[in-house]
């Protein structure tokens, strides 16, 4: 018996994604996303509920008419009701302008991610010269750092930097650019270092995941290799009963590009998203770059509001003026919505990648927003400061009371040590502390892992390798930690403490000792000391004490005070006088005071 996907199905009959998926919950099929497959039984029962609200539908159109029909008879029988009845049908009619201010739908924004050579670039080109009009190709993007893609489902904007890098470098300042992301996997390759480096951006970004497998045209070709090894990062494809959607393309011949365009409509119609053309300007930088001729040029992906030419822009701690706009396709624009990469001419420096843009009503109210970004960088780097020298894992990691995930990036000199780590770890996790491993490699941290540990929150930790000094500066800047171990033991230790740091302490009262009191010495200036005979254990300063006057207690403090004779001691032990100062003046001969003190117990 045939199986037909969910959104093919959807596709036949004219029926929107969203709809269909109801349908299915009600008839209870269970399915992992509108790339599922479902029995033909069930289309069966689909098309007949289809065709149920159809009539009922039809049904209900053909007695409109006829209602329609007796109303002049009626009027014409009530001709003087009529001005009261034509008040009473206005109110019908508001309810469907409500829809009017539904924040409208948006294009999605796609980055391509991948390691070298597995064809990004390539699979960038050829979805360019398909998708992008003809008389607009020739150099298009290599101004503007994207581009629009032109689909039967609407457009697609491609971010055209290089790849995971400028991800990565987004993500880290909190700016989220990207709507999707596509993993792209050679065929005769499979998962390489840096593929398995951008999975991890990926995720960290926690952005839905499209997986393309490319040169499927090869002869050497394997994808149910790259399937299996994709199972390893625990990311199961849809044919194998998981949940990430894996397509086989060439970038070459241009095979299953046109699926792979569907999957990211798809997507986007599931992720629902949107953005008001008529609100508040928001959007972020993607490139800058100087022209020789034009000056300072960037790029600036609109993602709330509408940019106009002569608006004021903010980003990181200056300012412009947009003199003028190019759209992707090279053109001059005078205004830009959301989803729309448009290259500005009008900045006086060359913004970040990954800055974000805002607008101001003028230069005045500019330079204010400048004025307060500077007083608030001075007071995070005055605060981070004190922050680092006492920096935890439960600063990183959140409250404590609930289950706790430690991230871990993992650097070692060969894979036996990477994978003998591993396993460690693996045995090290608790049902309140989860290890999570986000990355490992062979060879010295990089900057790109330096930038991924900044948006996931993560410990870099390597194992017979040390950071170059330009990671190691960049670390400090952002305040990641970077320890680097010799002996394998005193990593596993620092994992311990970790760990340890981020259990919720437990404590529990441990008996020190007892003392009697047999007289009462008056102190000008610290009061009533205690004059005691330690009967058993010890007794220690800043311990806790409780007094006992027959079999009652009196009173329950702090030993804030030790004295033997005229000096000053830390504890005292059996068979030994003392003086003992509560900081309580009541003390009495014949008193017992019996001292304990809170220990953390060890949790295994």
């Amino acid at each position: 018996m045939s199986k037909v996907r969910i959104y093919t199905l959807a596709k036949e009959l004219g029926v929107d994604n969203h709809k269909m998926l109801e349908l299915l919950d009600g008839l209870g099929v269970a399915y992992k996303s509108v790339s599922s497959t479902i029995e033909e039984e069930t289309v069966e029962l689909i098309k007949q509920l289809l065709a149920e609200e159809a009539g009922a539908d039809t049904a209900g159109a053909t007695a409109a008419p006829a209602v329609a029909e007796t109303t002049p008879a009626t009027e014409t029988a009530t001709a003087p009701a009529e001005p009261a009845a034509t008040p009473a049908r206005q109110p019908e009619a508001e309810p469907a302008t409500e829809p009017v201010n539904e924040v409208p739908h948006r294009a999605p924004v796609v980055t391509i991610m991948g390691h070298v050579d597995h064809g990004k670039t390539s699979l960038l080109d050829y979805i360019r010269k398909t998708k992008v009009a003809a008389k607009e190709a020739g150099g298009i993007t290599q101004h503007v750092g994207a581009f629009e893609a032109k689909t039967s489902k609407g457009k697609i904007v491609f971010i055209d930097t290089p790849g995971h890098e400028a991800f990565t470098t987004i993500r880290a300042r909190g700016a989220n650019v990207a709507d999707i992301a596509i993993i792209v996997i050679a065929a005769d390759d499979s998962l390489m270092p840096q593929t398995r480096e951008a999975i991890a951006h990926a995720q960290a970004a926690k952005v839905p995941m499209i997986v393309a497998i490319n040169k499927v045209d090869l002869p050497q070709a394997d994808p149910e290799k790259v399937k299996t090894d994709l199972t390893q990062l625990n990311l199961v494809p849809e044919e194998y009963g998981g949940d990430v959607v894996v397509v086989p393309v060439s970038a070459k011949t241009g095979e299953g590009v046109e699926d792979l365009l569907e999957y990211i409509s798809l997507t986007a119609e599931l992720e629902d998203l949107r953005a008001d053309p008529r609100g508040q300007f928001s959007g972020v930088i993607i490139e800058g770059r100087v022209d020789k001729q034009a000056g300072v040029l960037a790029t600036v992906m609109v993602q709330e509001g509408t940019l106009h030419v002569g608006d004021f822009l903010v980003v990181g701690e200056s300012y412009g003026k947009i003199k003028a706009m190019t759209d992707s396709n090279g053109g001059r624009i005078k205004e830009a919505g959301p989803s729309t990469p448009v290259q500005i001419l009008g900045f006086s420096e060359v913004p970040s990648s990954g800055e974000k843009v805002q607008s101001a009503k003028n230069e005045h109210a500019a330079r204010e927003v400048i004025a307060q970004r500077a007083d608030q960088r001075r007071d995070e780097e005055d605060a981070r400061d004190r922050r680092r020298a006492q920096r935890s894992l439960e600063d990183l990691l959140g409250p404590l009371g609930e289950v706790r995930t430690v991230n871990l990036i993992l650097r070692a000199d060969t894979q036996g040590s990477v994978e003998a780590i591993q396993g460690i770890l693996a045995r090290k996790e608790s049902d309140d502390v989860k290890i999570n491993v986000m990355l490992s490699g062979i060879g010295a941290p990089t900057e790109g892992d330096v930038l991924l540990a900044s948006t996931a929150e993560a410990t870099i930790l390597c194992f017979s390798v040390t950071p170059a000094g330009g990671v190691k500066k960049i670390a400090d800047t952002k305040g990641i930690e970077i320890k680097s171990f010799r002996i394998i033991y005193e990593l596993i230790d620092e994992v311990d403490r970790l760990i340890k740091g981020n259990l919720e302490p437990v404590f529990e009262e441990r008996y020190l000792g007892r003392a009697e009191v047999r007289m009462v010495i008056r102190h000008p200036k610290s009061g009533n000391i205690a004059g005691s005979y330690v009967t058993d254990g010890m007794f220690r300063r800043n311990a806790k004490a409780k007094v006992t006057r027959g079999k009652q207690v009196v009173y329950e403090g702090t030993v804030v005070g030790l004295k033997r004779f005229k000096d000053d001691v830390r504890e005292v032990q059996t068979g030994y006088e003392c003086g003992i100062n509560l900081d309580w003046n009541d003390v009495m001969e014949g008193d017992i005071i019996e001292a304990t003190e809170m220990v953390e117990v060890e949790q295994a």
